[in-house]
Parts: structure tokens; sequence; C-alpha cells
């Protein structure tokens, strides 16, 4: 399914666009100017369109920063989805920092890389998110810890969310629950079949994977932002983590249900019922 031409144009594009601008983002990082934060907004926007993704958005960011935006994870392309929309740096796996090419720009992005599987580490990842915060930057974490396959949302991890705990300039940084939902193929609704052609998880290898994304038509991608709050609203960062789940959980099932982002949160610690929701499909996660 899909086109090779299609595919090989868009790559093409691709390619050459970021060759342009890679200069650009060394030179602006190198010399710490604003531009560093700026210029990744431009490019994921017009990757973006160049790859063929339309999004919806709902909600408001919430600004100014520092913010922790926490999102559900489905696919690479939430990076550039969210790239698009919220001036900051990405917490990913450190794997993420060995990959050719997409390693280089996420270095670029001034991205925090973390070992989740390193237990003793947590404490000094946490300590850099604290830091990043503490200078006025804002984060995207997927507390997932890996990507789901788009129909419902694996637990969440609630160590890292810790960093939002520590005060900035006299108060905390907000913590924002976004949902990312991919939800038509060329207008259609993609349904349930044609959702893992975007969602990648489990064992899929990625340029396969891509080649394929890149030769299909234009996904419609739904995106909101849920109501922010601080570390201090909650007990602890357990029920932290429930709430931003529980937000997340019902912006994905109202964004696969065409309801926009207007359905109440799943219900939280109800498994059976949230998988009923979310389309009833068993999670497969990406290790």
């Amino acid at each position: 399914m899909g086109s090779p031409l299609r595919a090989a144009l868009r790559l093409t594009a691709y390619l050459a666009f970021t060759a342009l601008l890679l200069p650009v983002q060394i030179a602006a990082v190198a010399l710490g100017l604003p531009l560093a934060v700026r210029l990744p907004l431009f490019y994921h926007r017009r990757c973006l369109r160049l790859i063929g993704i339309e999004l919806t958005v709902h909600g408001k960011r919430a600004q100014p920063g520092p913010v922790l935006f926490v999102s559900n994870h489905t696919s690479y392309l939430d990076i550039a989805v969210l790239g698009s929309l919220i001036p900051g740096s990405f917490v990913a796996k450190r794997e993420v920092a060995g990959w050719p090419l997409f390693g280089l720009l996420a270095k670029l992005q001034r991205t925090v890389f973390v070992d989740r599987a390193a237990r003793r580490q947590v404490k000094a990842q946490r300590g850099e998110m604290e830091g990043r915060l503490l200078r006025g930057d804002n984060l995207i974490l997927f507390p997932e810890g890996t990507s789901d396959d788009g129909l419902r949302i694996l637990p969440f991890k609630s160590a890292l969310l810790a960093a939002a705990a520590t005060p900035v300039d006299g108060r905390l940084a907000l913590v924002q629950p976004v949902s990312i939902a991919y939800t038509r193929l060329d207008g259609v609704p993609m349904g349930r079949a044609l959702r893992p052609f975007f969602a990648w998880y489990g064992d899929m290898a990625l340029f396969p994977h891509l080649w394929r994304v890149l030769g299909l038509g234009v996904a419609g991608v739904e995106v909101a932002f849920h109501e922010p709050v601080t570390a201090a609203d909650f007990p602890s960062r357990k029920a932290l983590a429930d709430y931003c789940r529980g937000k997340i959980a019902g912006g994905i099932a109202a964004a696969l249900a065409g309801r926009g982002a207007e359905a109440p949160p799943a219900p939280l610690g109800e498994e059976s019922r949230e998988s009923e929701e979310m389309g009833g499909l068993a999670p497969a996660g990406r290790p």
C-alpha cells in the first residue's frame, strides 16, 4: 500500500531540507542563540508538510515556561508533531543518541537522554531535567517509556515526573498532558486496520515502516493540550502520573471516536473499561 514514487520524492525533499538547515542549527546551538529554540519549530512544521501530515489542535499550549509536557507515544512521527507546536526539548531513551541522522537531530534539539533500565541513574537523570527546567527550558516527556499501538496507552512511569517538583523562581513548573491520535488518511477515518501503518511499536523495523508512511497519502493527526497542573496539586508523583494518563487516555478516546477533545478522562485503575474505550486491543510496546 502506498506509492514508491511518492515515498522517494518525500524522502528526497526531507533529506535536502534537513541538510539545508543542519549547519544553521549547529551554529545556533554552539553559540547559544535563541534561534536554537525557534528553528526546530519551523523545521518540524515544514517537515510535516513534506511528509504529508495535517494537524488539528485542540486546547492551548501552556505558556510561558518552563513547562513539562507529558504525552503518549505512538510513533517517531510524534517528534515532528510535538516539535512543530512546542518550543522545547525532548526526553528520550539513550539509544536514540546513536541512531543515524535522527540521533544528531535529537542532540541539536538539546534532547535529554535517559536510561530507564538503570535505576541507579534515575536520580541523576531527574536532576538533569530539573536543571533544564530551572533554566527556563520546556521539556517533552513520554512517560510510557516506549511506543504504543495507537489504540490505547501503556502504564506511565512516574519517576521522572518528580523533576517538576522543584520550584523555579519561587514557583513550580507547570505539567501539561498532551494527547496525540492518528485519526485520518486522505480525509477518511483511519480505523483499526490502518492505524499500525503510522504507529511504530513492537519489533517493527524503522526504515521499512518509514518508507511505507512516506508512500501513503495525507494523514490527519489530532493533538489536544489538556488542563495544566503542578506537582503541588497532587499528594504524590504517582497521583500526578495517573492524572496525566487519564487526561491523555480520554483525549485519545475522543479523537478516535470523532469527538475531538471533548471526552472525559478515562477512569483510572480500570484497565478493562479503558481498553474498551481505546479500541479493545492489547498494547504492544517497543522495548
